[in-house]
């Protein structure tokens, strides 16, 4: 019986991870996920180990699922912690860099990518909290909103925010 390289549920089947040549064994449920049917919950804590995997497959499996869920706060701190080979890496993205017309461009119309680190150029009220994110600080490994070219995510003062491309500047 095969097993499922992410959450390790019986009844699995080998599915291509586009654009490229890899194949993972998952079961229904982590496949309906992969292609973009997914619901946040515990049962998505699987991907804490599925990501230190050995097998390539299997971290650009779980890193995209890690990707989907990045609004969950113990997945965005998990995929601030996994590092995964640069080639790896680049192959898990491929998927993401492909959504047409979605491109975040920072203040000076420089090409962000997930993982830059960029500079903010304007003090920054954060809504819902007294802080003021401080112009000059860096934000290390941003997300990009999938959805909206003009935002992006990243961690000020320990804090998740959303920022506004237009308000960096790219490192």
């Amino acid at each position: 019986m095969s097993v499922c390289v992410l959450c390790a549920a019986s009844d699995a089947s080998p599915v291509t991870l586009a654009p490229g040549d890899d194949k993972a064994l998952v079961c229904p449920v982590c496949a309906a996920a992969l292609t973009g049917d997914i619901t946040p919950g515990p049962r998505w804590r699987c991907l804490g180990d599925a990501v230190w995997s050995e097998d390539t497959a299997t971290q650009i499996a779980a890193w995209r699922l890690l990707q989907a869920l990045s609004t969950e706060s113990w997945a965005a701190d998990l995929l601030e912690t996994v590092y995964l080979d640069p080639e790896v890496l680049a192959r898990a993205q491929a998927t993401e860099a492909g959504e047409p017309g979605v491109e975040h461009r920072d203040s000076n119309g420089a090409l962000l990518v997930h993982g830059d680190t960029v500079t903010l150029i304007k003090d920054l009220p954060v809504k819902g909290s007294s802080m003021v994110a401080k112009r000059g600080t860096a934000v290390r490994g941003i997300r990009l909103v999938r959805d909206n070219p003009d935002q992006i995510e990243g961690r000020v003062n320990d804090q998740q925010i959303v920022i506004l491309c237009q308000f960096v500047r790219k490192s």
